[in-house]
């Protein structure tokens, strides 16, 4: 099984900087130290300067953001409520539509039962005779 390469070129790269650094020092400690720390600053700055919406105007800029979304936001929740409102009216509407269709459907086939019923008794009654007193 073979061992990953990136420690040692890691390590191989510390120490070229190092050495770069204490090179251009003269061999001071300290010196290099500091040229280390100011080239660093230096290329945090420059990175920073390069991002959109770096420093003070980020802030407003997020804020401005937050504040669009925020809006879009509501007004798609105002739009879901809206809807919802809309969709629940006509459910009950055809709910309410629907159990009179049924009532009176219910009726009907009473009326219906009522009449064959009635019909049925006066055929007995005749066969038997007790109608036609």
């Amino acid at each position: 099984m073979s061992r990953s390469r990136a420690p040692l070129i890691i390590g191989g790269a510390a120490a070229a900087g190092v050495g770069y650094y204490l090179y251009s020092s003269g061999g001071k400690p300290k010196v290099a130290e500091k040229k280390f720390e100011s080239d660093m600053h230096h290329a945090a700055a420059k990175v920073k300067g390069e991002l959109p919406y770096s420093g003070i105007g980020a802030e407003a800029e997020g804020k401005r953001v937050g504040a669009a979304t925020g809006e879009k936001l509501d007004q798609a929740v105002a739009t879901a409520e809206r809807e919802l409102a809309k969709a629940k009216s006509e459910a009950e509407a055809k709910a309410k539509e629907a159990k009179a269709e049924t009532l009176k459907k219910i009726d009907d086939f009473d009326r219906t039962v009522e009449r064959k019923t009635a019909e049925a008794k006066s055929g007995i009654s005749s066969w038997l005779g007790f109608g036609s007193k």
